[in-house]
């Protein structure tokens, strides 16, 4: 008999992100809910869809109800907190709830991109030079433009525009202001690598498989940083979106393709990923490779680059989805 499964994810309530117009990527959850149900449903498990609702005392409450096997964690966090996601798998972990992708240690350190910064560099991985800034001043700034200024504890791309890079002081010391004060936090500041950009999904615990590497072909107008935008990824009229083709399998000599699968199965070891996570890189001047982005627990939509990477693999989404599950209950190989 096929194991009960539990989809947890976020309800969205996107108020916060629909102020600055960034609601697409809060509701984008639901379809991706709607694909891994159909999938594990088609494939014979028993699923149950559980949508977590604020505050985290009524989270434990409804964690605490669940009759299942294995809880399929599809949550991002609560809007504009997105600590929270890490605080529910720990949650998971702390109830003895087997749960797929990553668990809370590996969400925190990701989503504090300085710190997963110190982690890869710890672990003997390239990422461009940074520098935290906190809106409040930019006398200390060390870097060479030009530079590209995030949310340092953000995900899908929110908060990168066209604005997103930077050429001087006072163009820096204007987005950095923007970022902290739109997210309520501090900014990173990278040299920014205007070079190619691969991403790679890992799947597994301990015996890692990394799926055929992903290119972003840019074809932007001139003067738009090549970068993948908010709206490259959420508004499909937009000129990012148009102009930020996605190429799977990427046109890499084995060679280079040896050395971002080690780059990427690196990455994903030393924040301590499990199940599956994405990485992203750039090819630097010199031929590279530089991690931009460890994401653990990407976006599995069908469309998303984890289920294409998968399909070039020769993989299902079915199987891909029926792989996460097998993961997460295969307690030998974690």
């Amino acid at each position: 008999m096929r194991p009960r499964v539990a989809i947890i994810y976020n309800q969205p309530q996107p108020d916060r992100y629909e102020a600055i117009g960034e609601k697409e990527a809060v509701l984008g959850v639901l379809g991706e809910v709607d694909a891994v149900h159909r999938a594990l449903s088609e494939s014979g498990y028993t699923v149950t869809r559980v949508p977590l609702v604020p505050p985290l005392e009524r989270v434990r409450e409804q964690l605490g109800r669940l009759d299942t096997d294995v809880v399929f964690n599809l949550f991002e966090g609560f809007d504009g907190d997105p600590q929270t996601e890490a605080h529910v798998a720990g949650m998971l972990s702390e109830m003895g709830l087997r749960h797929t992708g990553c668990g809370a240690d590996a969400i925190a350190s990701a989503l504090d991109k300085a710190k997963a910064r110190s982690l890869l560099a710890a672990a003997g991985v390239e990422s461009p030079r940074h520098q935290l800034l906190n809106g409040e001043g930019i006398s200390s700034f060390a870097l060479s433009f030009p530079c590209i200024v995030k949310p340092n504890a953000e995900d899908a791309s929110h908060g990168i525009t066209e604005e997103s890079v930077v050429n001087d002081l006072t163009s820096l010391e204007r987005q950095a202001a923007r970022v902290c004060d739109r997210y309520g936090g501090r900014a990173l500041v990278e040299e920014y690598i205007d070079g190619r950009e691969f991403n790679a999904t890992v799947l597994g615990n301990t015996r890692l498989e990394v799926l055929p590497v992903s290119e972003i072909a840019y074809s932007l107008p001139l003067g738009m940083p090549r970068i993948l935008t908010y709206s490259a990824k959420w508004e499909p009229e937009s000129t990012y979106y148009r102009c930020s083709e996605v190429v799977c399998p990427a046109e890499l000599a084995t060679e280079e393709r040896e050395r971002v699968g080690s780059v990427v199965a690196t990455a994903f070891s030393a924040l301590a990923c499990a199940g599956y996570a994405r990485v992203d890189l750039r090819m630097d001047a010199g031929g590279h490779f530089k991690v931009i982005e460890v994401n653990p627990n990407p976006d599995i939509s069908p469309d998303a680059g984890a289920a294409r990477q998968a399909r070039a693999a020769g993989m299902t989404y079915r199987e891909l989805i029926e792989r996460i599950v097998i993961l997460a209950l295969d307690g030998a190989e974690r």
